[in-house]
């Protein structure tokens, strides 16, 4: 029983730690350190974005492109559909992480059952075996291209771990992320601010 007690604590204790990260996304970014950002004042959309793949619009993407023009339209970004310096690609994704919670230590030492010296073994539910949890976890990644180089210029990738697969469809969730994703990227439209400094 005490057993089973400490294996529950660890299982809640590896999903609240989980559940916690949930608050504070991964974010990364990179960018060429060739590119002139100086050059880019306008942004327009890719062609396909990454979540169109099924060859319409989705929810999905109506989503990101509202929360990724809000972001650079705040650094100065001039919204140009026809002839931008800057495309605006972006991917969704969910997957099932899987993670390994160790047996419980034994409260009264590795010796205590030395007395039954491999003549017999505990009942079949006493089980020292790892315990498997599965979670999911989403991930946005959003990619600036130089539209006249058509070569990408700057990536930006946030991951979180998700209360359900649905989470990650939800504009609750994409806003925060696209503007956690975007405190990362550098640059004002028509200036270099990392060679300022």
């Amino acid at each position: 029983m005490i057993l089973r007690v400490v294996r529950l604590g660890l299982i809640l204790g590896l999903l609240g730690i989980m559940s916690a990260c949930a608050s504070g996304p991964t974010v990364y970014s990179d960018f060429d350190a060739k590119a002139d950002f100086a050059n880019y004042r306008t942004f327009g959309f890719f062609e396909p974005l990454g979540t169109d793949t099924a060859g319409y619009s989705t929810l999905v993407t109506e989503r990101l492109k509202s929360a990724t023009q809000l972001q650079m339209e705040q650094k100065g970004y001039v919204y140009d559909a026809k002839s931008p310096d800057l495309l605006v690609n972006f991917q969704l994704q969910v997957q099932t992480r899987t993670a390994y919670v160790p047996p419980p230590p034994m409260p009264w030492g590795p010796n205590y059952y030395g007395y039954r010296m491999g003549w017999y073994g505990p009942w079949p539910g006493y089980d020292f075996e790892p315990q498997m949890v599965q979670y999911a976890e989403g991930a946005v990644n959003i990619d600036l291209i130089d539209a006249r180089k058509k070569q990408m210029v700057w990536e930006g990738v946030a991951t979180q771990v998700l209360d359900n697969e649905t989470q990650a469809r939800t504009a609750a969730y994409i806003d925060p992320l696209v503007a956690d994703i975007f405190s990362k990227y550098p640059f004002l439209a028509g200036s270099d601010l990392m060679r300022q400094k």
